[in-house]
């Protein structure tokens, strides 16, 4: 492989748009075990509050995914390997990405929700003022 391609698949995999159609994968293998990324992401995402347990999986999981993900990333940047594998490996970090991100939005409501909430206590706030001043 050389430097160009090792360069352009840095690129692709640290671009911003990198996971715009990307899938989760099904599997990705964390410190040699295979996970099934796909099964947990849809089982979190179908829960409407994140209970304390759930909240501890979902943290391990993001951060053992950060962990594979840069691991792959240093596989790309510093050993000699042919472009099969420097492909696979960029596709597989595009992938964790998908994932990273499908659990970043598990916990965060939408800026909808959160608007709403805000202007609901600050109702409340200023409620609470009226009646401090009776």
């Amino acid at each position: 492989m050389t430097d160009a391609e090792r360069e352009a698949l840095l690129d692709r995999v640290n671009s911003q748009g990198a996971t715009i159609g990307a899938s989760v994968p099904d599997e990705v293998e964390i410190h040699g075990e295979a996970v099934d990324l796909s099964a947990f992401i849809v089982e979190t995402r179908k829960v409407d509050t994140v209970p304390p347990a759930l909240d501890r999986k979902v943290t391990a999981a993001r951060d053992a995914l950060r962990s594979e993900r840069e691991r792959r990333v240093e596989r790309l940047e510093a050993e000699p390997i042919d472009p099969e594998t420097a492909e696979t490996l960029a596709e597989e970090v595009i992938g964790i990405d998908r994932a990273l991100n499908a659990l970043e939005g598990i916990r965060h409501p939408g800026f909808a929700d959160e608007h709403h909430a805000d202007t609901l206590a600050g109702h409340e706030r200023w409620l609470a003022f009226v009646d401090q001043v009776r």
